[in-house]
């Protein structure tokens, strides 16, 4: 994100797509980033080896902290912390997560995705993450979010002070249905860098949220 005010309402984290050409990527994630608020940005690594994966995140984390937009990673742990990244995303369970928590979590970010129930949800979260993610990388096919990710998402914000992540669709206007539920982000990925215009597609989420996502802590 730029020197903006940070909106009080479910915010924007960007899912990069797997791009074979990280130069192009670079330049897409730029372009992202110019168009307004992103909390964050995840790079997963998609099945990649450890050597090909930290050359390809080391020319896109400086992309994202030159905003000051926090850039995740998703994979081995020793790749963030060797590039400086803010934090890591772990898919491995609760055994994994609560190691890279003891490892790591005074020193970045670590937060936790694969929960497909309120039970692994719930699990997860007993291990004190700094967020829980909804969804899977690379399965917004659909123009709307998915309903499990959306009813999970809304149960989870009323009831945990942890905050959640919600995988959008591949439609920009996917923000919208998310951002209803009053969960704190909401991500995109096909939506912004499947588009011809990433800026525009950025601007147009943060639109969309700025008319219809709850601000947190309103007094009713």
């Amino acid at each position: 994100m730029t020197d903006m005010t940070i909106p009080n309402r479910c915010r924007l984290v960007l899912i990069l797509p797997h791009e074979a050409d990280t130069a192009r990527l670079a330049q897409k994630l730029e372009a992202a980033l110019s168009g307004g608020d992103v909390a964050s940005v995840i790079l997963p690594d998609y099945g990649m080896d450890d050597a090909s994966f930290q050359r390809h995140a080391a020319q896109l984390v400086p992309v994202a902290q030159a905003v000051g937009a926090a850039i995740i990673l998703s994979g081995d742990t020793r790749i963030a912390a060797r590039l400086g990244a803010d934090g890591v995303h772990i898919e491995g369970g609760r055994e994994v997560l609560d190691d890279a928590i003891d490892r790591l979590q005074d020193k970045m970010a670590v937060g936790a995705g694969g929960a497909k129930t309120r039970d692994d949800a719930l699990d997860l979260g007993e291990a004190r993450p700094d967020y829980i993610f909804f969804g899977r990388f690379g399965y917004d096919t659909k123009p709307e979010p998915h309903n499990r990710n959306l009813t999970l998402g809304k149960w989870w914000a009323e009831m945990i002070e942890i905050p959640c992540v919600v995988m959008g669709g591949s439609e920009v206007e996917s923000v919208r249905t998310v951002g209803e539920t009053g969960v704190e982000f909401v991500a995109l990925s096909q939506a912004v860098f499947g588009a011809a215009d990433p800026a525009a597609a950025v601007a147009a989420a943060n639109a969309l949220l700025d008319e219809h996502a709850p601000s947190f802590g309103e007094v009713a």
